[in-house]
């Protein structure tokens, strides 16, 4: 499974959507914004241009041999390297999966296509479509999702209410906080008046628990999390602190990647290519080890390096 394909990956252990089986629409970090937080880091082709990136045909092929020959997971999710609503062809994609199988698809969006009429007809074939939503204000905008300086804020709120008028499935709303960035209670109490306005099913609180884009990206504590929360309607839901249960396979995957870290330092790159993982699946690997401490991330060369953390009676013998 793990270089079988190239489009799809995992499954892998979400948060959210129990074990996820990712779908791959664009090239690595090609999206229409440059969040400060993305666990990817900084976006290399920051894009409003819609086309078929990838060919429809291809993804189709892979995810008809997976649902042959494996085929369970929680949920099929368009997600991965970038923004999947600038393929040109993605409803589509979420046609097949319905046409195909009883799991449920999500789209992971950031919604700033939403403007687009085409776009919010391809995304309503989702069963799930969760969208990001962590400021109040242009200039917030510009600060936090640094994006495409053809994207105006208030244009694209109002396209994702008219979704919200157009589409009757489920609609989950990520709010990404950042210490110090976006979390002053009256600030938090005016991003949650702009959601209200969307009406969406389910509400998620997150924050910096995997490696972010800046350094100065700092995460809340769950006790901070679950103080805002109240002020969402209806009440957020505190994912940040939610551990998935990984199995077997994820846990193997999990003591590899601790195995190879204990002989050398590696990038989640040198990580992903060791084992044929999608960076994506990499990266909510190390974000598990990361926050059970089991390694540790180190910079050097304006490279971030993981290496296995030691224990005292280690750091002692090397003294």
């Amino acid at each position: 499974m793990k270089t079988k394909y190239k489009t799809i990956f995992g499954p892998v252990p979400s948060r959210r959507f129990g074990r996820s089986l990712g779908v791959d629409l664009v090239p690595f970090k090609t999206c229409s914004l440059d969040c400060v937080f993305c666990q990817l880091g900084r976006t290399t082709d920051k894009t409003i241009t819609r086309k078929e990136y990838i060919l429809l045909q291809s993804v189709l092929e892979e995810l008809t041999d997976w649902l042959d020959s494996e085929g369970t997971a929680d949920y099929i999710t368009l997600s991965g390297s970038g923004e999947p609503t600038l393929h040109s062809r993605f409803g589509e994609v979420l046609q097949f999966i319905t046409s195909k199988t009883k799991i449920p698809s999500v789209l992971l969006t950031n919604g700033t296509l939403f403007y687009l009429p085409e776009v919010r007809e391809a995304a309503a074939h989702a069963d799930v479509v969760k969208i990001s939503i962590s400021v109040w204000d242009q200039t917030y905008f510009q600060h936090v999702n640094r994006p495409h300086p053809k994207l105006d804020f208030d244009k694209i709120v109002e396209g994702i209410r008219l979704f919200r008028n157009e589409h009757h499935g489920k609609i989950w709303i990520e709010v990404f906080l950042i210490d110090g960035v976006n979390t002053i209670p009256a600030d938090v109490e005016r991003i949650a008046q702009l959601i209200e306005g969307v009406r969406p099913d389910r509400i998620h609180l997150n924050t910096a628990v995997r490696p972010p884009a800046e350094d100065f990206v700092t995460a809340l504590s769950n006790r901070e999390l679950n103080k805002l929360a109240p002020l969402f309607h209806p009440t957020a839901e505190v994912i940040a602190d939610f551990h998935a249960d990984l199995t077997s396979h994820g846990q193997f995957n999990e003591n590899a990647i601790v195995a190879m870290l204990q002989r050398r330092p590696c990038t989640a790159e040198q990580i992903s290519k060791a084992f044929g993982m999608h960076l994506n699946e990499t990266f909510k690997y190390l974000g598990d080890l990361l926050r059970t401490n089991q390694v540790m991330e180190v910079k050097k060369n304006q490279n971030k390096f993981y290496c296995v953390k030691k224990t005292k009676r280690e750091q002692s013998a090397h003294q």
